[in-house]
């Protein structure tokens, strides 16, 4: 039987396909030049880890190797109209299971970048050290750290337990750690979370990621602030946590990303 293969969108990073063959519809991710230690391992790793917080529709994991990863495919559908309540009211129970620490229990990738993870009591800690400094050394390295932005972010490092300081006590939560628009799936059995970068963090990460790019849907945040209220003082800190990301996105893509990183980085620093 004639095997079809149909491209899919979201393999930035590799190649994505949707493979039908038969009654059989799966999709395939893999990387042709070969991907990084554990790559894919780790992606479902934080599938499974996901499904089991029974929150969200995660695709359950059929096969992984070194070079491949097989998921189940999930068909899309048009969003219901109860999809933004549905989708806060998921990701409101992800967030509230919670660990011990910050981080988790193995290391994995955000894009083709690494993420360590290593377990950290303090959420300032495991920022600075494991999320914004190895982003900040990738760019100097490519020379995107003019000196400007570097003083820029050595204030707001030194800052950062001041800047944060209202969310000192509340617990890690399980975040996706990549959720932009592109990972939200409407299906119809609700909605789906694909392509995680999983570990256990503040939850603001989360909704500062959700509100940097947009094109979710209308009336999500309002509906996850009544399902999980946030601690005060939110919107004064999501600056703060959205430069993670945006340093991804200017060592991914360039200096395009620049002046968001700029604006952001001064906005964090205006409280």
């Amino acid at each position: 039987m004639t095997q079809k293969r149909t491209p899919l969108a979201g393999g930035a990073v590799g190649e994505v396909w949707k493979v039908e063959d038969g009654e059989r519809v799966v999709v395939v991710k893999s990387q042709p030049g070969g991907a990084p230690p554990g790559f894919f391992a780790d992606e479902a790793h934080g599938l499974e880890t996901l499904r089991r917080a029974h929150a969200l529709r995660i695709p359950k994991v059929l096969t992984v190797t070194e070079d491949e990863l097989t998921l189940e495919w999930l068909e899309p559908v048009p969003p219901r109209p109860d999809f933004a309540l549905c989708f806060a009211d998921g990701l409101a129970r992800q967030h509230r299971i919670t660990a011990d620490a910050f981080g988790l229990e193995r290391n994995n990738y955000l894009g083709p970048y690494p993420q360590t993870n290593a377990w950290t009591d303090s959420w300032v800690m495991f920022y600075a050290e494991h999320r914004l400094k190895p982003q900040l050394e990738l760019a100097a390295r490519a020379g995107r750290l003019p000196p400007a932005r570097v003083v820029a972010f050595t204030t707001l490092l030194t800052r950062l337990p001041e800047l944060l300081a209202e969310i000192a006590d509340e617990p890690p939560a399980l975040i996706h750690g990549d959720l932009w628009s592109g990972n939200l799936l409407s299906c119809a059995d609700g909605p789906a979370l694909i392509d995680p970068a999983v570990y256990f963090a503040s939850r603001e990460i989360e909704l500062a990621y959700i509100e940097l790019f947009g094109g979710f849907p209308e009336g999500f945040i309002a509906a996850y602030h009544v399902a999980f209220p946030l601690m005060p003082g939110y919107e004064r800190r999501r600056p703060i946590h959205q430069l993670y990301q945006l340093l991804v996105h200017l060592n991914y893509f360039g200096e395009k990303y620049g002046p968001q990183l700029d604006a952001t980085l001064a906005e964090a620093l205006a409280t």
